[in-house]
């Protein structure tokens, strides 16, 4: 089977692209004459699996970014200006050895002595800020907005019929998973005194002999559990995270009375109310996991040996703790994207999102402040499988109103791929969308850093979006002059696309054009971004 490829300039003539390409270290491979791609049926390799955002659709047939091929023919020999990108999320681990040498460190700062020595309004901001003070789990916006009996009286309507709707299937599923985990447990106990060893393989299973229907039933539970996961304590693990997972939702996301900002010592609802947080944007616990992650993707020091390679070199990362474990305030998204403006930040990433957003107006406001000062603002589409272009699912914050044209022309909405290029390839869980979605980027089974030096796959949406900003960080450092505009749609632009039909949502009666689902109708691949930024930079192609 073959997949059309559309050509990798689509909305550029070939013309256009290779006019005046004198430099031969800037000469694109003429894939213009390729119109066909055979699938990919072997396995990824496990090398291949930590790796395959940056790997080459023409060659690996797999839809990475074509990073390797960007540094390996394009920017070997070629020395970069350091770009600074804010990841405003949760904290960050500031001592990973993957992350450590490409913090952004504040050198108008003293460390530790409680004073503000550089006048910017933060004290003892060595490498950002947070904005969190010492408080994590907190409440999902729709459950403040029920607490607080906030909102006109549609918006809290629909709040509070998704507040209890999620509640109830978040109280099942707690109860579901500690009946599987019961059953689990139950049966591998007596697996366990029957073989007489902890640890088994199905094939073990499958030579016990026994005529007992509750032992058939052991069998049948744990050789169901084995044929998802390598082992029992893999099983168990996975179990007690899920259950984790609803347990905290209905403790804290989803509970009324809860307070999780209480500690912070702010009021949340006055964006006027700035003497709060902390210059320590450090991680406040180990399972406080996902700027880390998220900052490794972007700039991971690259070919030093350890686990990940981030996509940008010359990066100076800024951590901006503003993300807990619910949904993030309006107030601090708006403070947070200021501060990464004002102290310097060429690329923000935002991985996050929410479907209410009582104070909009506020980060629309400071959106656009970082578009008057020419910084990128990349956002993560985000996991509900929907398409945002229906009034019924918005994710903010966005760059538009009901559809609306643009307020700024500084933000990129990012979707995720999986990495099996074909009908599958869109991430299941992705949100799409032909107004509300720029761009699509590896985001599902993403290998990059977690706290205390070890390395996770995490797949989301949120992943996607440190991908593109660690492209545009590329692009930027080697064209320094290029606005942020233009890195956008440079991005936007110079990606690859596909004539196949892609399932969203995973869903065979969703299978739609794959240019019809984001903005650009494309992928985004750092080679031909290089490449293209190179003819604007020269003037040869106007934007």
């Amino acid at each position: 089977m073959t997949i059309k490829l559309n050509n990798a300039f689509a909305a550029l003539s070939a013309s256009l692209f290779l006019m005046g390409c004198g430099s031969t270290a800037l000469v694109s491979t003429p894939i213009e004459n390729i119109d066909t791609l055979p699938l990919k049926v072997t396995p990824l390799t496990e090398a291949q699996k930590q790796h395959w955002g940056h790997a080459n659709l023409l060659t690996d047939t797999i839809p990475g970014m074509s990073v390797d091929k960007a540094y390996a023919e394009l920017i070997a020999n070629k020395k970069g200006e350091k770009i600074i990108v804010a990841v405003l999320d949760a904290g960050m681990d500031l001592k990973h050895e993957d992350l450590v040498n490409v913090l952004w460190t504040n050198e108008d700062e003293i460390p530790g002595n409680g004073i503000d020595d550089d006048n910017n309004g933060y004290i003892d901001d060595i490498h950002g800020y947070n904005f969190l003070g010492e408080s994590y789990d907190e409440q999902l916006e729709m459950t403040r907005m029920v607490s607080r009996n906030m909102g006109d009286p549609a918006t809290l309507a629909k709040a509070k019929a998704k507040l209890e709707a999620d509640r109830n299937k978040a109280m099942q599923n707690k109860e579901r998973y500690e009946q599987i985990m019961q059953a689990v447990t139950n049966a591998d106990a007596a697996v366990q005194e029957v073989l007489g060893k902890d640890i088994y393989t199905k094939e073990d299973l499958a030579a016990i002999e026994t005529e007992k229907e509750e032992m058939l039933q052991n069998v049948g539970i744990l050789s169901q559990m084995l044929s998802m996961a390598g082992s029992i304590a893999d099983v168990k693990e996975e179990l007690n995270g899920a259950i984790s997972y609803f347990t905290d939702q209905l403790n804290y996301n989803l509970n009324v009375d809860f307070n999780g900002r209480e500690i912070v010592g702010d009021d949340p609802y006055d964006i006027a109310d700035t003497n709060y947080g902390n210059g320590n944007p450090h991680i406040r616990r180990d399972d406080e996991s996902h700027g880390t992650h998220v900052a490794g993707i972007i700039a991971a020091e690259r070919n030093n040996g350890l686990g990940a390679n981030g996509v940008a070199n010359n990066v100076a990362l800024m951590s901006i703790r503003a993300v807990p474990n619910g949904d993030e305030y309006d107030k601090d998204i708006a403070l947070g994207i200021r501060y990464a403006v004002d102290n310097g930040a060429k690329i923000i990433n935002g991985s996050f999102g929410k479907p209410f957003s009582p104070n909009a107006q506020w980060v629309y406001d400071a959106i656009k402040y970082a578009a008057e000062n020419d910084v990128l603002f990349i956002h993560a589409a985000g996991n509900d499988g929907k398409d945002l272009d229906d009034p019924n699912n918005p994710n903010f914050p966005n760059d538009q109103i009901n559809n609306g044209p643009e307020m700024a022309d500084n933000v990129i909405t990012v979707g995720a791929l999986e990495s099996k290029y074909g009908s599958e390839m869109v991430a299941s869980f992705s949100n799409y969308g032909k107004i509300n979605v720029d761009l699509f980027a590896p985001g599902a089974k993403i290998y990059s850093t977690m706290p205390n030096n070890e390395y996770k796959f995490m797949g989301g949406t949120s992943m996607a979006a440190p991908a593109v900003a660690g492209v545009a960080a590329l692009v930027w450092s080697y064209y320094p002059n290029l606005k942020a505009p233009q890195v956008k749609q440079i991005l936007m632009q110079s990606g690859l696309t596909t004539t196949t039909k892609v399932l969203v949502s995973g869903e065979e009666s969703k299978a739609t054009e794959f240019q019809n689902i984001s903005k650009s109708g494309k992928m985004v691949n750092a080679y031909n971004a290089l490449i293209m930024a190179e003819q604007v930079a020269k003037g040869k192609i106007k934007l």
